[in-house]
């Protein structure tokens, strides 16, 4: 497995969902939150393909701000996958041939993600409860 120990993937995971949560502050927070407790689901019940798959198909505006953050935290992992562009296609088919494809990345991959959406889900309820941004979120 490549060396990840000098990357901080809970960093990785916080600063992702951060991002989440500013991209969408001009949306209401409870929908934002709804959006990213469904895909948690998706990917804890039928992995990172399924995640995917949801999001481009059933959460159109709010599914593509995740999506893309979702994508930007697997290219800064140490594995050199670049971004694919906002054709689902592509995202589903790097997603199947990237990730998916070797057992130890998938894993890697699936618990960096979830602990991302957990965060941005917790980011949203904090946005929800207190003000427009989440904290330690900075504009």
């Amino acid at each position: 497995m490549t060396n990840t120990t000098s990357i901080n993937l809970d960093y990785l995971a916080a600063k992702y969902a951060q991002t989440i949560i500013q991209k969408t502050k001009d949306k209401k927070a409870s929908d934002i939150e709804n959006t990213i407790t469904k895909a948690l689901g998706v990917l804890q019940e039928d992995g990172v393909y399924a995640c995917f798959l949801y999001l481009l198909a059933r959460e159109k505006e709010n599914g593509a701000v995740v999506v893309d953050e979702m994508l930007n935290l697997l290219s800064s992992l140490p594995f050199g996958w670049q971004t694919p562009t906002n054709n689902s296609n592509e995202i589903l088919r790097f997603i199947n041939e990237q990730v998916t494809k070797d057992l130890e990345r998938l894993l890697l991959a699936r618990e960096v993600l979830e602990q991302m959406l957990i965060y941005a889900r917790y980011g949203a309820k904090a946005r929800d409860k207190g003000g427009s941004e989440a904290p330690g979120a900075s504009s």
